[in-house]
């Protein structure tokens, strides 16, 4: 099950999102709409790297675990995480108990507030925006990287992140609409307002 699914809704998504009422609604109501303010950026940054080796469903469960951890994914609230803060959320059996991608969040928060003085996190992730987004009528035809998310990983572990490899990065920009991977067909494409209907 490759192409879009019709729903009982009559309305068509990829198979991802046709069956799981959490992912539905995720798929519809939030998953490629542009993220433009900091700290939506880096509340979609960090549960991208927490997803890494995981399946999605199981990050959205735990968000709002996530956020309560994460200070609402306040940069300037986890920039200030301590060693005792990352014991206290290796404890949290809400969220992915994983002490590289904690602690990474905190590096990935400093690093969100060192940016602020070039222009921020926003501006920085959205001035990789390709020049073109593909058009896949199948799961097979989306891609896992580009290369533009290639330069944008590059770009962020110069500035001090971690945890942000290609297909990581190509994730973050698929959810806040920097591309529009939904698939030809799915009633989710050319809704973000920032790539036409046709891609």
């Amino acid at each position: 099950m490759n192409a879009t699914v019709v729903g009982a809704d009559g309305l068509a998504r990829p198979a991802w999102a046709a069956v799981d009422p959490l992912l539905r609604d995720y798929y519809d109501t939030e998953w490629g709409l542009p993220v433009r303010d900091e700290r939506g950026l880096f509340e979609r940054l960090s549960l991208e790297a927490f997803q890494a080796g995981l399946s999605w469903v199981t990050i959205l469960r735990k968000r709002p675990a996530f956020r309560a951890a994460f200070a609402g994914f306040d940069p300037d609230a986890v920039a200030a995480y301590t060693d005792a803060d990352v014991e206290r959320l290796m404890a949290d059996p809400g969220i992915v108990r994983n002490r590289a991608k904690i602690r990474a969040t905190v590096t990935n928060a400093r690093a969100t507030v060192g940016l602020r003085a070039d222009g921020g996190l926003a501006a920085l992730v959205w001035s990789f925006r390709p020049a073109t987004t593909p058009a896949p009528r199948t799961q097979d035809e989306v891609p896992t990287r580009s290369p533009e998310s290639v330069a944008l990983s590059k770009e962020l572990r110069a500035r001090g992140f971690t945890f942000v490899g290609p297909t990581t990065v190509f994730a973050l920009m698929e959810a806040v609409g920097i591309v529009d991977t939904h698939l030809v067909g799915s009633h989710r494409r050319g809704t973000s307002g920032v790539w036409p209907v046709s891609g």
